[in-house]
């Protein structure tokens, strides 16, 4: 099995590299530059750190956007690492409008700490300890550092994992979706989709390369789905 790490300029390549080095058995793994390169992948990671306009910019420059669409059409998995979870949807208001892969619907938007969201976050979550410990008006953006996530659907990225785990997360923007593409939540002031799944497609908001055992597992996890 090949996979895939797109390296579109913007990201954490490295670190994913040295993950999937760490834990790979039989798989090869392929720096992925063009379309020449998705067709000879099975699997296809697309990491991501900074700017969603900056880094669909640059897939489109490289001439990705449309290949990458055509490889989960086709029915083979990708995998969305933080931003690149976040170009997994139809757009994001990350200064300005920008649109997206569109491989999910839903968009992306920033923390929002106002004192109205405050209370809708409360009153949809009261029975929710974990989110009342992050309602302060202190929290800092970006979202950095080990935080919890609490599984919603059982799905074999998540095998072998407890009801709640911790990740590491390093994000200013977040998803904003249909529940039914939520496979994991976390609560940073609100309540949001940190690993998200439809059909082939799945993303997850944390770092998993960064992220020790746990987020070994995931990305094992990944590995050993198969289509």
């Amino acid at each position: 099995m090949q996979i895939g790490v797109v390296d579109y300029g913007i990201g954490n390549i490295a670190n994913v590299t040295r993950c999937l080095e760490y834990i790979t058995k039989k798989e090869k793994i392929l720096r992925v530059y063009n379309e020449k390169d998705i067709l000879q992948c099975d699997k296809i990671i697309l990491p991501g750190v900074g700017a969603f306009k900056s880094a669909m910019q640059h897939l489109e420059q490289m001439n990705l956007i449309e290949p990458i669409i055509n490889f989960v059409k086709d029915g083979r998995y990708i995998l969305g690492i933080c931003l690149g979870m976040q170009l997994l949807f139809e757009k994001s208001f990350e200064f300005g409008e920008h649109n997206g892969l569109g491989l999910i619907k839903g968009n992306i938007t920033k923390f929002d700490f106002t004192e109205s969201n405050d209370k809708l976050n409360q009153s949809n979550n009261q029975n929710d300890n974990s989110t009342i410990l992050h309602n302060k008006k202190d929290l800092k953006i970006p979202h950095i550092g080990w935080n919890k996530n609490f599984i919603q659907q059982k799905h074999k990225i998540l095998s072998n994992l407890e009801d709640s785990f911790y990740l590491y997360f390093v994000h200013s923007y977040h998803a904003n979706c249909n529940e039914q593409f939520i496979l994991a939540t976390c609560d940073y002031g609100i309540k949001f989709p940190s690993i998200v799944n439809k059909e082939n497609i799945i993303g997850i908001q944390p770092h998993p390369e960064r992220s020790h055992k746990i987020g070994f597992e995931i990305m094992q996890n990944f590995l050993n789905l198969k289509g």
